[in-house]
């Protein structure tokens, strides 16, 4: 049952990463008036995606260990990353591979 907590998890870190992907795209578009520059549908469904994650993880966080949580929590820059790589066509640089690889050996070693 550990593992579907843990898929929970890296649900809720790839949840989180799409949340930071409509917030850029929200960025890139001309809007009327600064108002609708943080009421739009872009940064609602930004915002809304982070809440509901948020609650995810709070009742996550009663089923397993919190230094296990966060390192998982911690795949959302690789998820950031790979989807920026897709939708923005965002180059991939040695440092980004890197520094996520860096990310994913502090997660396995985390998680021993």
């Amino acid at each position: 049952m550990t593992n579907l907590y843990y898929l929970g998890v890296l649900g809720t870190a790839f949840a989180s990463a799409v949340s930071q992907i409509l917030l850029n795209i929200s960025a890139g578009k001309p809007h009327k008036s600064w108002i609708f520059e943080y009421l739009n549908p872009w940064v609602i469904t930004s915002y809304l995606i982070l809440f509901g994650t948020l609650a995810v993880n709070i009742y996550l966080l009663r089923f397993m260990d919190l230094k296990a949580q966060n390192a998982l929590a911690s795949a959302t820059y690789i998820f950031v990353m790979l989807l920026s790589r897709v939708i923005f066509g965002e180059k991939l640089t040695k440092k980004k591979v890197l520094g996520n690889l860096c990310i994913i050996a502090g997660i396995l070693l985390f998680l021993q």
